[in-house]
Parts: structure tokens; C-alpha cells; sequence
């Protein structure tokens, strides 16, 4: 029996059930070529351009490992603390879907190639929160689906649907959790700081850029509630594809107040799958989700079983980068900042950009106060991801050194940081262009420094008479005449010199 209800509040859910989750995570792994043919995986290709027999299943055609996909997903594995399988093979996953174009995925099933593992993710207070892994398998991603004349893009309401298979193929690592208890009220936070620090490992083993935004990162929640107190679960639900880490919180937090509205009105939660709707936040029901046995699993005839050798992995392990939570407490104690300062700057996205600054000379202080000041505004005003503006590290470390150096003040950098957004050309040309260099003349300050004086008698009688914080006023009205081009901290000596006065 389905009950149509309202939503329960969140802290009102919270207080009668217990959610637990289950997140699955699909990854498009960065291969040259797709899981099991030779086909291209570069983006941006006519429809159906990159595709052959065996990735659109043609009878007679045979598959064939991807190596490189086979490493990576062991490199995943060995990340996530997982059990790397002796040997283990790929099998069919039979459903009919138009995207599908054999009518099965190859996939893993009961022999995933790592298995058992855990993630610790830090929420936003410093706490740490340990997910375990369920298993990490490789399979192939499915083709695009364009569903045309309908108000939502979806296939219910419209008149017709274009495929395009350049994406089937691609290879795919799905890890899944073990489910998920003990949050509570922070669930949404943590799953949340989950898919976030599973991303930033997938990027820094370098096997995926793990954009969610194009796809190539996906998310599907797993959703229940039980009452508190009690032990088993309660009815799942799935929400799919979510594609971003707002929205994952986002999710998360609609179906516990979904499923409690529910269960308070006496009604039953349905096994299904769930679309995730970015404009409010919603979710509405999709299909009456399968079981395993629904997709009638066989191992792959077709495919050798897979079985890396223990040297292959261990040579693998040696190779594993310094991972993103060791890597970001280690820059945290360097730069001398706070839990709180690097995770905004984690939010930010600024953690590599930093250090790539101070890699090009820059003091990691400074890098960090032009990253998440002056371009982070920007980035916010512009709608621009930070990684995405059109200024170098190397070109902000050029900026900074500018000001170390005396030939630039603040405003003048912040000026020539506009002028290198805005495509004028790097740092040192911007200066010359603009003619942005601070006015360090003596003579052209001590002329100025007069003027000054002369035009502001009675701020320059307050300062001989001991109130030498009415300097600052002469400083101003300095710096407004030379167009915020002199150096300050000199306008100011000069000032008290020209008084009489000590400083």
C-alpha cells in the first residue's frame, strides 16, 4: 500500500528513525580506449562516431580486456584499503534498455576484482567518519540517452528519443559501500564528505578527472529508515545518478523526510529507483527497482577470468601517491593554519592551485590570500570554477613576488590580476601596459608629499602636535594623487620627516 504524505521535518524524522545508507559510486576511468574494444573515449565526437562491432554487440564480435583499466581499478582497490582478488572474472548482466545496445552490461558480479576496504572522510568540525567498502568492480558504461519533445528531458512525454553509443563502452570502476549506520542526524554530511574525498582520491591516483558535472563521476543513493531502537533495515530506495556533492547532501535529506512521511502515515515504502530533481531538491519515483536474480547474472563466456599477479600489485601499491586526507594534514601543519582555513579551502577548491603557487616560489601564505581572496571573488562573480579562470599559478606567484619586491602594492596587484583575467597578457606585461609600477621616486614622492601638506594645514598642524595618527589622512590623499601607485609605508616616513616629527 503506497500513502501519499506530506514531508516529515528533518529534525522530526531524525527523532523517530535511524537512516541508513548505501552509496554507489560510478567512475569513468580515463583510458585511452573503451573497456573491451579499441574505440576512442575522447569527448566531443559526432554521435556514434566511436563505436564498432564489439561495443555495439554485433554477432561474431569478441571483447578484450582494457590493461589499463584493469591497473586503475586495482590502484582504486589498493587506495580504499581493499582485498585485491587472486583471480576473479566479468559477467553478463541482462536487461533490455535502448542505451544497452547488446541488451546486457559486462559487468562483475559475485567476483568483484577488490573487495572489503574502508574510506575515513572528514566532516566539516574535524570529525573523523570511517565508510567501509563493500567492493570496487569494473564494468562498462551504458550509451546517452536524448529524449526530445517533452517539458523535463525525460522519456515520459516525449515524442522521441536520438541514442548515441560513443559512450558505451567507456570503462567504469563502481564501488559500493558496506551500509552505513551511525550517522544520524549527519548523514546527509556524510555522504556528502564521502563522494568529496572520494573524488579527490580518484583525481590524485590520476585514472579520472572525476568531473561530476560532465558525468564522469555519478553517484546513486541508497536510502532507508528504521526506528529507533531497532535493528533491521527498512525499505530502500535509490535515488540515481546524482551528479554533484550539493546534490548528494541534498538528496539524502529529501528521502529521510520522504520515507518518514511514509512510514508515520502507516504507509509502505516501495523498492524502487528515484530521480533526483536539482531545481528544488526533490526526488520522484522512477521504476520498481530489480533484484539480483532479476538480471539473471552469468559469468562472461566471451572474457579469460582476470588474475594479477601479488608482484603486479604490490608494484602497483609503491606506486600509490601520498593520499588527499595524509596529504592535505601534512599542508595543514606546513602552512600553520586551522581545520576550519583548510577546509574552506578544501571547499574551495584551491587545495592544488595553493601548492602549485607556492611550488613556483610563492609563500604559501600569500598563495593562499590571493587564491581565496581576489580570485575566489572572482570565481564566484564570474560563475567560474577557480580552476577554470584564466590565471596560471606560476602567473599569482609572479604577482606576489611583484609586491615582495616593492614594485606593486595590493591594489595595484589586484589590478593586474584583473588585467591577466581579462587577457591582457601575463603579469610583467600588464604592469607595462597599465603602467601599474608603485611610483618609488623620491623626488616624484617628496613633491607629492608637499602638495599634500600644503593643501591639508590643519591635519599637518594636528601632526606636529603629537597626534601622529592624523598622518594617515596625508597618506591618503598621497596615494590619491598618485593613483594608488606609491608606496605607502614611504609616503608615511616621508610625511613625519617633512613634520619634524618622530614616528
Amino acid at each position: 500500500m503506497t500513502v501519499i504524505t506530506e514531508l516529515v521535518p528533518y529534525d522530526d524524522a531524525l527523532a523517530a528513525y535511524d537512516p541508513v545508507m548505501g552509496l554507489e559510486v560510478h567512475v569513468e576511468l580515463g583510458t585511452r580506449t573503451k573497456m573491451f574494444c579499441g574505440c576512442s573515449t575522447e569527448l566531443g565526437a559526432e554521435p556514434n562516431a566511436q563505436t564498432c562491432p564489439t561495443c555495439l554487440g554485433m554477432p561474431g564480435s569478441l571483447p578484450v580486456v582494457n590493461a589499463t583499466a584493469v591497473e586503475s581499478a586495482i590502484k582504486i582497490g589498493l587506495a580504499l584499503h581493499c582485498e585485491i582478488a587472486e583471480w576473479c572474472r566479468f559477467a553478463r548482466k541482462n536487461y533490455f534498455y535502448p542505451d544497452m545496445p547488446k541488451n546486457f552490461q559486462t559487468s562483475q558480479y559475485d567476483e568483484p576484482i577488490a573487495f572489503n576496504g574502508y574510506l575515513d572522510v572528514q566532516l566539516e568540525d574535524g570529525e573523523v567518519f570511517r565508510v567501509e567498502i563493500e567492493r570496487a568492480h569494473m564494468e562498462e558504461d551504458t550509451g546517452k540517452s536524448t529524449h526530445v519533445g517533452g517539458a523535463t528531458g525525460r522519456i515520459h512525454g516525449a515524442s522521441h528519443s536520438l541514442l548515441d553509443y560513443n559512450r558505451a563502452g567507456i570503462p567504469l570502476i563502481e564501488i559500493v559501500t558496506k551500509p552505513i549506520v551511525g550517522a544520524g542526524e549527519r548523514a546527509p554530511e556524510v555522504a556528502k564528505a564521502y563522494v568529496a574525498e572520494l573524488r579527490e582520491l580518484i583525481k590524485a591516483l590520476g585514472v579520472s578527472e572525476a568531473r561530476m558535472e560532465m558525468g564522469q563521476m555519478r553517484c546513486d543513493v541508497n536510502l532507508s529508515l528504521r526506528p529507533r531502537g531497532t535493528e533491521k533495515f527498512g525499505t530502500r530506495s535509490e535515488t540515481k545518478n546524482v551528479n554533484s556533492l550539493r546534490s548528494v547532501e541534498r538528496a539524502v535529506r529529501f528521502e529521510i523526510s520522504r520515507h518518514a512521511g511514509v512510514l508515520n502515515a502507516g504507509g509502505t515504502v516501495i523498492q524502487e529507483t528515484r530521480h533526483f530533481h536539482e531545481e528544488d531538491g526533490s526526488t520522484t519515483s522512477g521504476r520498481v527497482k530489480e533484484e539480483a536474480e532479476d538480471y539473471r547474472y552469468f559469468p562472461e563466456p566471451d572474457l579469460v577470468p582476470v588474475a594479477p599477479s601479488r608482484e603486479w600489485v604490490e608494484e602497483l601499491r609503491a606506486t600509490l601517491p601520498e593520499l588527499p586526507r595524509v596529504r592535505r594534514n601534512r599542508l595543514r601543519e606546513e602552512w600553520g593554519i586551522s581545520e576550519l582555513d583548510m577546509q574552506a579551502i578544501l571547499n574551495a577548491g584551491a587545495v592544488d592551485l595553493i601548492v602549485a603557487t607556492t611550488e613556483a616560489g610563492a609563500p604559501a601564505d600569500q598563495a593562499r590570500k590571493w587564491w581565496m581572496g581576489e580570485l575566489a571573488r572572482n570565481a564566484n562573480e564570474s560563475g567560474t570554477p577557480l580552476d577554470e579562470l584564466a590565471i596560471t599559478p606560476a602567473e599569482v606567484a609572479r604577482v606576489s613576488a611583484l609586491v615582495a619586491s616593492g614594485d606593486l602594492n595590493d591594489k595595484l596587484a589586484r589590478q593586474v590580476i584583473e588585467g591577466v583575467l581579462a587577457g591582457e597578457g601575463d603579469p610583467d606585461t600588464v604592469v607595462e601596459k597599465r603602467g601599474l609600477k608603485v611610483v618609488s621616486d623620491e623626488g616624484a614622492l617628496g613633491a607629492a608629499v608637499d602638495e599634500a601638506i600644503a593643501a591639508n594645514g590643519a591635519i599637518a598642524d594636528k601632526i606636529r602636535g603629537g597626534k601622529v595618527a592624523a598622518a594617515g589622512a596625508l597618506v591618503g590623499a598621497v596615494m590619491k594623487a598618485t593613483r594608488g601607485q606609491a608606496d605607502a609605508a614611504r609616503v608615511r616616513e616621508l610625511i613625519l620627516e617633512k613634520l619634524g616629527v618622530e614616528g
